[in-house]
């Protein structure tokens, strides 16, 4: 199949180049020249684990490419996906200039038939209005054109995507023709030789299970780190209640470990969406309006634990940390808990030294000017006459580090450790002050 990707973001440089990946013949737009300069000479825009070999790979077979004109894109494929940035507005709402801009555009150029596909996420009724507004569209134009709008969410890890997108556990396809089901099927065909794994379903259906299932999982972490934190004043171990709640197939092990909050490009804004949407509509989304609280609250939980060791002043006080990225193998720097941590000790006149194997760069953009902050080349450097060693992303590289040269490096022995990496007794063991989250 030829299909066209509009935005080569994230979502869209996944999605086109997986779809390449099994033989389609894919062209990825974006409106940033800079952008598609980088693509077309082998780069990639974004850190995901795989995705520039693979890149690399389907433009050679030339499967794949890439362009910044809008009309090419829109004559190239049958299938058109929209996979453009969704901001969260003033309210939490989702902004869609975007995607109805990329809407009237298919409209303007189109000549033929088209599946359009809303691939960002995006609040119910959304197909309506990017419907409504290719329609509007082909009216200026005095033309009448066949067209479909379908809704197929990603569910899409970052540091996983491309064995999410090649493996999927479920394809969420909201299709109401029957032209649109069939071109559906036939893109999905390869993902789904195993056993059947589209699910469809009306539009406005699938629009709601993408933020339905982010929403969920967001509520996952923020009721564990609830948990965690009242453990701590009970005297309890959180990591031996995970282990006893997650043995019940009901409530099973994932995103149940508590820490330093949530972060990224998709549950803090998504779960903003679902709250405006609900009180847009006169329904007040009690439950997640606590879940978001919660999880701000837990993103300063680390400096809570700094503050009760040395005191609301940190002045001439200097810290180590490990990890910016919001999670491991990403550089994805969107609402990342570091960035409220660097910014609340800075702001009680500490200084940081900062590690990451990956975003460092991404987080000296989105950090620039931030007073005391500088980065370190590797990890052990970080440490170097600090007063403490603050541990805020679960790299692996950070799962068995050189206690010995740990301890001689810090200035004292003290780890915060807003992951639980490590076993608390043997850390302890080893004469180290050891903070963790629960424990």
């Amino acid at each position: 199949m030829k299909i066209t990707v509009i935005g080569s973001g994230y979502v869209g440089l996944v999605t086109g180049t997986c779809l390449a990946e099994v033989g389609n013949h894919v062209m990825c737009l974006d409106v940033d020249p800079a952008k598609i300069a980088l693509l077309r000479a082998g780069g990639i825009p974004i850190y995901e684990p795989g995705l520039e070999d693979m890149v690399r790979r389907n433009v050679a077979a030339g499967r794949l490419s890439f362009t910044t004109d809008v009309a090419e894109s829109v004559a190239f494929g049958e299938v058109q996906f929209i996979a453009v940035g969704t901001p969260p507005d003033e309210d939490g709402s989702a902004d869609l200039q975007y995607v109805l801009a990329a809407a009237r555009n298919i409209g303007r150029h189109m000549q033929e038939y088209k599946v359009v596909v809303d691939k960002s996420t995006v609040p119910v009724g959304t197909a309506d209005k990017v419907r409504q507004a290719i329609a509007e569209t082909l009216a200026e134009r005095g033309v009448d054109i066949g067209y479909s709008v379908v809704s197929n969410p990603e569910f899409l890890k970052e540091g996983a995507a491309i064995e999410d997108f090649m493996k999927p556990d479920r394809i969420v396809v909201g299709a109401e023709d029957d032209l649109a089901i069939e071109r559906m099927r036939r893109l999905y065909a390869p993902f789904q030789r195993n056993h059947e794994r589209i699910l469809f379903m009306d539009v406005r259906s699938a629009e709601l299970t993408k933020y339905a299932a982010n929403a969920m999982l967001a509520t996952r972490i923020s009721f564990m780190n609830e948990l965690a934190n009242l453990a701590e004043t009970l005297g309890a171990d959180i990591e031996l209640v995970r282990q006893g709640i997650g043995s019940d197939p009901r409530i099973g092990y994932h995103f149940l470990y508590p820490g330093a909050g949530y972060g990224g490009s998709c549950f803090p804004k998504d779960v903003k969406a679902l709250i405006a949407t609900g009180r847009e509509h006169g329904h007040a989304m009690r439950v997640l309006t606590a879940v978001e609280a919660a999880n701000d609250a837990q993103k300063l939980r680390l400096v809570d634990k700094v503050v009760a060791e040395y005191g609301e002043d940190l002045s001439g006080r200097h810290f180590a940390l490990w990890g910016l990225a919001f999670k491991p193998n990403t550089d994805d720097m969107r609402e990342a808990p570091s960035r409220e941590v660097v910014r609340a000790l800075v702001s009680r006149g500490a200084t940081v030294s900062a590690y990451d194997p990956v975003a460092a760069d991404e987080a000296a953009r989105v950090l620039d000017g931030t007073a005391g902050l500088t980065f370190a080349q590797d990890m052990m450097s970080a440490l170097q006459g600090a007063d403490a060693l603050l541990i805020v992303t679960e790299w692996k590289m950070f799962r068995a580090p050189d206690f010995e040269a740990l301890r001689a490096a810090l200035k004292a022995p003290v780890i915060f450790d807003g992951r639980n990496m490590y076993d608390p007794a043997w850390v302890r063991g080893l004469g180290f002050v050891y903070h963790a989250i629960g424990r």
